[in-house]
Order: C-alpha cells, then structure tokens, then sequence
C-alpha cells in the first residue's frame, strides 16, 4: 500500500525510473493503494510547518516530493500568491520559490493544470500562470532528483509508502547507498524523510504526513539516530490514528512530524481527536504550539527526548508521560540487577524434518520436548507432545558419527537440509545443523513463555519441562518469582508498554519481540511486600486479569494506565 499524494501507478521498469505510468481515474489510483490527503490535513501540515502567507514565501525554497493531483501543491500556491500580495512581490519573482516532484507524467500534467487554474482563479495573467505551473513542476523522482545538499526552506507532503520489495533491485540498491537510513525492509518513506532533511537549510522545516511505524520499527532505527544525532529538532508529533487525514479508508497509522534543522529543543506530542476535522484553524494552531488544552486535542511537551536509534512510543501524550516515569523509576525487565534474561526459541530452518508429533527413532538423548506457541493455555503450558531432533548437546554440534540413529533419520533430508543458508555457511559436514544452537542448560530451568503474535499479553510458565521453538520467547530470573513477575506482565500495566512500543498488526494483534520486551520496565521485587507478592501470584494461579492490574498498580505506585 502507498499513502501517499503521488499517482504512483502499475510498476513497469523502464530507463525513465523505476514505474511507468497508465493514465488511471483518481478512484482507480486509490483502488491501487494511492491515497489522498484531506484539504483540512494539508492546512494543518502547511500551519505547523510555518508556510504562511505572513513570511516572504517567494524569497524561500520549499519542495514537494511526492506531488501527485497537487493537494498540497494547490495550497502552497495560494499561500505563495497570497505572501506575494502581502509583501509586494510580484508573483513571477517566485519562479524558483517551489520545486514539486511527481515520478508519474501523467499525474504531474494534472497537477501542471490544476495549478494554472488555482493561479489564473487567483488573477495571475495567463500566460504567466502557463510558465510559474510548468517551472514548478518536474517530472522526475525525487530521491534520484535531490541533490542531498541544504538548499530548501521547506520539504513538506505525504511521501509514498511502498515496501522495499515491490521496487526493482538495482533501483532499490541505489536508494539503499544513496540513503543509508533506509535499511532492512525499509518502506521508502524512510529514503524521502532522510533525503528531505538533508536538503534542508539551517532552520528549514520537513513536515510530513506518513505511516508511523518507522518511530517504532528496527527498519526505522537508522532514521531515528539520523535525526537524533544530526542537529534536527523533532518540534511536532501528532498521532493521527483516529481522525479522517485521507480521502479513503487506510490501514496504517499516520502521524504529522515537524522537524527542523535547529538545535534540539522541547518536543511537543499530541493526538488528534475525532471532530478535530472541523476545528478552528487559530484555536488549533495555538493548542498545538503551546501544548495547550484542546476539546479535540490532547497534548503534551517533553523537555528530553529519545537518543540514538530508541524507538519514539507516541500514542498519546498522557501515555508518554507515564512511560518515562516508569522508564526513571523502574528496573529494565532484562536486568544485570535481578539476574532476568529474555531470548526466543530455536530456529531449525527445515521444521518439517527437525520437528514431529511423534517420538522419532533416534537416540533417546537426541529427543528434545518442545513447546510451541498453541501450548500455551491459562498461564501453563499444556504439552502437545511435540518433539525436536536435536543436533546440539553441552559441547556444540555432535557427530553424527556418534548418533547412528540421528544419521538414519536425517539422511534421507540431505540435500533439502544442505541447501539451507545456515548450512551453507558452514562446513559441509555440519550439514545437519539447526540455525539456532540449543542452549540445554535452558531446557531444565523455570521460564515463562509468551508468544510473538498475540491479541493480549499472557506469559505462561514452564517448571523446566519443554524447550522453547522459534516462535515463543523465554524469560528467565535469578530473583523473581515467577508467578509474581507473570502476573506484572499480564497486567494492564505490563502490556500498556507494548501497546507503546511494540506494532500492531490487521486484526488487533500485538507483535511481542525481544526488542519491544526488553523496553518493559518491572518494580524492583525487593520492594514487593510478601503481602502483595501473595496477590499477585494469586492472580496469575487464577488469570483474574482485574486483580492482577489492581495489584500491578500498587506494585508499580501508580493510579492508572491512559487509555
């Protein structure tokens, strides 16, 4: 999917870029997963960015990356003509003052002539009109275009959203030198923020509509340590997951970012409320700029802000503010302190031959129990007798040599198992490996388990019987009754950090990874009265949710989690 304000249709490779384009129907172009931003959500954007009429616009340079039919385009023009007015300027002074990208021919034609109109409307003459809307519009693409040096006051739009992998490859390798931010499965907004902000002059302003998931997502982390660490000043955040920002429904979450070239300073974060759509525009503003109360808005600001590559959780100012507290009073879940570790499951690479039912006939030492994500029920494990063939004991990767039976039952998966990349990394007589080494010790300790896909999060125990597969993670402690800390994570407060962190995906799951688990924050269990202690294990026996959150707020001294 693509939000984004370009008509980025069909991709055809050819030398011009890396998609041609069918001439298509605006209704058609949003069937393709085009869409477009709402007249009230460009103002908003154009607003916080500080392209008003009130500054000389036509002595500033502001691009438009992704122009698409012109919804932003169309407003920057009027504003431009308006300053122009203002400032007694005359309109073809500003030829230079816009410079929009469209990759699409067809769609830059349209915008070409939608913005004759909006300037011939405005009383520009017509011929005028003619050279300012062809001078501002360039057919092209805006990362190949972009000269990657500081020559823009302004870089504002939606940028397309488009994953990786529906670009072709030499195309999505020169994005990939040309912007080293953009990593792993990057969607190629993260090329267009980073490009933007390396555009941008000292005090230029980059304001974006766009998915979110980059403030959350490991792709997103080269970005973030890019921004925090560049001289950018993320100045605006706003969670727009509940308000109408599109012409058509979508299925990311997007959210408005200001940043500008400046040193760091306040960030505010706010979230748009339902209704804010017909907002006043003043009233708006100034709550946005202020972190001032709005019926129809909530907003914080925040004197620090995150470092490096850490994830941005900003689903709501009120939920922010309790996140940091909790991340300055509270121990790391996986903590030196406490002795508590957290890891996932073995990977084998070939499940189908590694994992059964059925107890194999192989040597019985070689037969390792494994649970599996459908184990886990009501806080226990109930085993479903499934089974690994384990190549690894104490010392490493045994011999088969040694294991006649192991050899007997592998061998006839030679060649499926060769052709593995774990594999063929290796040695070829290490052929019969798993990509992840079992850690045997692990297989005998207490752990709790909690699965990487889950609407809820509910960790279930282990008393040291089954080993863990791919798809579930571990956690085990030197110090904490476990019981005591499954009943803190299941708890309201235990998942509130990863509806921060963590992604959510179709269906209202919750995606539980090291990375997001690692970020949860626990009391010190020093601190834990037997009393309370007794609650809590008490609510995990029993998986009473309410009493676990009741006994989880006292735990953490807290009133209540943010909705």
């Amino acid at each position: 999917m693509n939000i984004s304000t370009p008509a980025l249709a069909l991709p055809l490779a050819d030398s011009r870029g890396w998609e041609t384009s069918v001439e298509k129907t605006r209704e058609e172009r949003n069937e393709a997963g085009v869409v477009y931003t709402k007249p009230w959500m460009v103002e908003l954007v154009l607003d916080l960015a500080g392209y008003v009429p009130q500054k000389r616009l036509a002595e500033l340079v502001a691009l438009e990356p992704s122009a698409g039919d012109g919804a932003f385009l169309v407003a920057m023009v009027r504003r431009l003509v308006e300053s122009c007015g203002i400032h007694g300027i005359p309109v073809v002074r500003a030829m230079q003052a816009l410079q929009a990208f469209e990759i699409d021919p067809v769609a830059a034609g349209k915008a070409v002539a939608v913005v004759r109109e909006t300037l011939l409307a405005l009383g520009v003459a017509e011929a005028l009109a003619e050279r300012l809307a062809r001078s501002w519009i360039k057919v092209g693409d805006f990362l190949e275009a972009s000269l990657c040096f500081p020559i823009a006051d302004f870089v504002i739009g939606n940028p397309p959203y488009i994953r990786l992998e529906e670009i072709p490859e030499d195309k999505a390798a020169m994005y990939r030198s040309t912007y080293p931010a953009m990593r792993g499965r990057a969607d190629i907004y993260v090329a267009f923020y980073q490009a933007a902000l390396m555009q941008l002059r000292a005090g230029g302003v980059c304001a974006y509509i766009c998915a979110d998931r980059w403030m959350l997502n490991d792709y997103g982390s080269a970005l973030r340590k890019f921004i925090t660490t560049g001289g950018f000043h993320v100045r605006h955040i706003i969670e727009a997951h509940d308000v109408q920002a599109f012409e058509s429904d979508v299925s990311a979450y997007p959210a408005v970012t200001v940043i500008a070239r400046e040193n760091p300073g306040p960030v505010i974060v706010s979230r748009a409320l339902p209704g804010i759509e017909q907002a006043d525009r003043v009233a708006l503003l100034d709550s946005l700029t202020n972190a001032a109360g709005h019926p129809l808005l909530s907003s914080a600001c925040f004197d620090e802000w995150f470092q490096g590559s850490e994830p941005w959780p900003c689903s709501s100012p009120e939920a922010l503010k309790l996140l940091k507290h909790l991340e300055a009073t509270c121990l790391p879940l996986e903590c030196a302190t406490t002795g508590t570790k957290i890891g996932i499951g073995v990977a084998t690479g070939a499940d189908k031959v590694f994992i059964s039912r059925e107890t194999p006939d192989i040597e019985p030492d070689r037969v390792l129990p494994l649970a599996l994500a459908a184990d886990l029920h009501d806080g226990k494990v109930r085993w479903s007798g499934h089974v690994m063939a384990n190549p690894w004991n104490e010392r490493g990767l045994v011999s088969l040599d040694e294991y006649p039976l192991l050899r007997q039952f592998l061998e006839p998966h030679h060649s499926l198992l060769s052709k593995r990349h774990t594999a063929q990394k290796d040695r070829p007589q290490n052929w019969h490996k798993t990509i992840d080494r079992v850690q045997l010790p692990l297989l005998k300790k207490h752990k709790l388990y909690i699965a990487d896909i889950k609407d809820k999060l509910l960790p279930a125990l282990d008393t040291g019987k089954t080993y863990p597969q791919h798809n579930l993670y571990w956690i085990t402690s030197e110090t904490w009754d476990l019981k005591v800390l499954g009943a803190l994570l299941m708890s309201a407060v235990g998942e509130f950090f990863i509806h921060c962190y963590g992604v959510r995906m179709r269906g209202g799951y919750l995606r539980f990874q090291a990375q997001y688990l690692r970020r949860i924050r626990v009391p010190d269990p020093a601190r834990i009265t037997p009393e309370l202690a007794t609650r809590l294990r008490h609510a995990f026996e029993t998986q009473d949710f309410e009493l676990a959150t009741q006994a989880a707020l006292e735990a953490y001294q807290i009133d209540a989690i943010p909705h």
